[in-house]
Formats: C-alpha cells, structure tokens, sequence
C-alpha cells in the first residue's frame, strides 16, 4: 500500500505535525510506502528530512484563504497526487483536509481526514467558527472516514452534521513509549514547571502567567517551551509582573522529553483544544498535569487523580491548584504516577496505529469493490 499524508503547514512543528511524522515511519515499518505533502519548507520539512521520511513541499498550499491560491493548491494536489500513485490519501488539518477531500473525490481516490480539534470547536471567534462549520459540512461527505482525536470532538461533529455518524470515529492520540530514564520525578523540590505550546492565540500563556503572580511568594521556577507570534506579548506581561527571574523563554526545542524529565508539574492553559498530545507527553513522563476544562483534555486528565482541570480563564482557581500542587510534593508524585498508568493503559501509539491502519485498509478495499 501507497499511502500519502497531507499537513498545510510546514513553519512549525505542532501536534499534528508530530501526529503524521509518528503514523508515516510506522507506517514504513510496516512494509509499505508513504510520502508526506505539505505547504512550503520549514520545520517540519527539516523534521521529515531528519527521520528520512519522502516529502514534497507544495507551492500554493497556504494556511491563509485566497480563492485564488487554493484553486492553484487544489490543482498542484491533484497533480502530485497522481504522479505519485498513491492508494490512499490522509489529510491533517483543516485547509488540507478540505483541499485534499475535493482533489481525492475527484480522482476517485479513498480519502481520510483527521481532524486535530475542530477550527468550530467552543473559544473561537463565533465568525471564524460559522465558516468554517460551514465549510467542513459542505467537504464532509467526501471523505471515507473523518477521524476525530476525541469523543468531544466526534460529538460536537455529530451536533452540527458535519458528516453521517457512520463515516465519523474517535481515535485517541497515542504516543511512543519512552525509556525510564526520561521518566520524571515531580517530588523534587523546588518545583519545576513546564508548559509546552506555541504562543498563538489558541493558547493562554495570559492566565497562566497571572496566576503565577498571585503565588510569587513561594518557591517555583517555569519554562515556556515554544515560540510564536504572541511571545513578545507574554514577555511583556511577565516582565510587568516582576517575574522574569522566575520564568523562562526556552523557544523551540527539539529534546522535549528531556526538558519533561527534568519538571514536576506540566501546564497546558488554553483557550481551546482537540486532543492535546503534549498533555500525553507528559504523563507518559510520569508528571501531574494541570489543564484547562476544554476540548478533550478531560478524556486525558482525571481531575483530582492524574492532575487538575481549570475552567476557561479562571486565574484565581488556577492560582489555587498551583499553590497545592507547588507545596504538596506528595500529591505531585501520586499525581504523576497515576497519570503514567493511565498513559500505558488507554494512549499507547500501538493501539491508536492499530486503530487507524484499519480504517486505511478498509478505504482501499472499498474502494477497489
């Protein structure tokens, strides 16, 4: 089998990004062939070079809408798509997933798309949502399966009939085990803290950041992992708060999980999510995560066993949780432990290839009959 992936973005290295790097070399391992199309180089073009994945970068393919644009990127797919043969295509990400379902329908040629977090989902714009709610009912039916990461996202896609319950599945993200050297140890003392995330809109570096001040008077450092449009304003805000001295700027890294191993407590605060895999990352690593109730995080964290869930912007709970979680190294360490069981037990990468290697088979023999 011939199986080719389709991501919009290639200038950053996020979860779906990861997603598709991850499913492409098992997918190889497995004995078949794969080749990765995404808009434009960057990052992630180096990421796939570094693991000798095949790509071909796409001119036209853009995050930004232009009719225009996408009509020359919809051409250039199908163009590429036929000269590589392939037997199957999978789509990540809402411009290639409404780009590629069209270019593969027309070609007659079975069609996934995993949806990392719906671009309707509860937190954005309510403008931006109803296009784009529009846009995936319009592209829905085309495609043989949509694959969701979570259940929320499955029934949020089932509320607004983006497509038939039939063609909608969950699959949760699962992630490659890593050695017990890069396991944690959240009782140590004082306590790291990490959070991992691009500074987009998408995420609440803001709230974070405020809650921290409310608990300056204890003893706790942090690290901001990532980068993006929104890092100087955090930066900003950090440095009114007196706080730099605590709180770290580490960009884009590529030895994440060592960074993890050497935390006692993860952070996610967001306005929105699908399935975050960073959340996964970290109770792989055996650290009590602290997140904000949204998307599908809460099929992840267990409030009050693997971690806390924080509503949407509430600084002053959030402030609180942080307080005992900075002060109690034994919750920490319960906390943590319980969080890597449910990992080994539910988030495998073994069970979530299992799961969706299946539905590659069954859309090429569907459509071969």
């Amino acid at each position: 089998m011939r199986i080719a992936y389709l991501i919009t973005r290639s200038d950053a290295v996020g979860g779906a990004h990861i997603h598709v790097r991850d499913l492409a070399l098992a997918v190889r391992r497995k004995g078949h062939d794969v080749v990765v199309l995404h808009g434009g180089e960057g990052d992630f073009t180096a990421e796939l070079k570094a693991h000798d994945i095949p790509y071909i970068p796409l001119r036209h393919l853009r995050r930004e809408l232009g009719l225009k644009a996408d009509l020359r990127a919809l051409r250039e797919i199908r163009s590429v798509l036929r000269q590589e043969r392939v037997d199957v295509l999978s789509t990540h990400s809402s411009k290639a997933g409404t780009l590629g379902r069209i270019a593969a329908r027309t070609m007659r040629l079975p069609v996934i798309f995993t949806a990392h977090g719906w671009a309707f989902t509860d937190g954005v714009n309510p403008r931006q949502a109803a296009l784009y709610r529009w846009v995936e009912k319009m592209t829905g039916n085309l495609a043989y399966k949509i694959i969701t990461v979570s259940e929320y996202d499955r029934e949020l896609a089932l509320r607004y009939q983006i497509a038939s319950p039939k063609q909608i599945v969950a699959i949760h993200n699962g992630m490659p085990d890593i050695p017990r050297e890069l396991y944690a140890n959240p009782e140590s003392a004082p306590p790291k803290l990490v959070m991992v995330a691009r500074f987009e809109e998408q995420k609440d570096h803001d709230t974070l950041v405020r809650a921290l001040a409310k608990v300056s008077e204890l003893e706790w450092s942090l690290d901001f992992i990532g980068d993006g449009p929104r890092r100087s304003v955090i930066e900003a805000l950090v440095d009114e708060l007196g706080l730099a001295e605590r709180i770290h700027f580490l960009g884009t890294r590529r030895d994440v999980a060592e960074r993890l191993a050497e935390s006692q407590v993860f952070l996610l605060i967001s306005h929105w999510e699908g399935f975050p895999r960073s959340i996964l990352e970290a109770m792989r690593a055996g650290l009590p995560v602290v997140a904000s109730d949204v998307g599908g995080s809460r099929e992840s964290v267990v409030d009050g066993t693997t971690g806390f869930l924080i509503p949407r912007q509430d600084v002053d709970l959030l402030a609180e949780r942080l307080r005992h979680l900075i002060l109690d190294r034994e919750t920490r360490g319960r906390f943590g432990a319980e969080g890597r069981v449910r990992y080994a037990d539910r988030f495998t990468f073994e069970r979530m290839l299992s799961e969706t290697f299946r539905i590659y088979e069954e859309a090429v023999n569907e459509s071969k009959r």
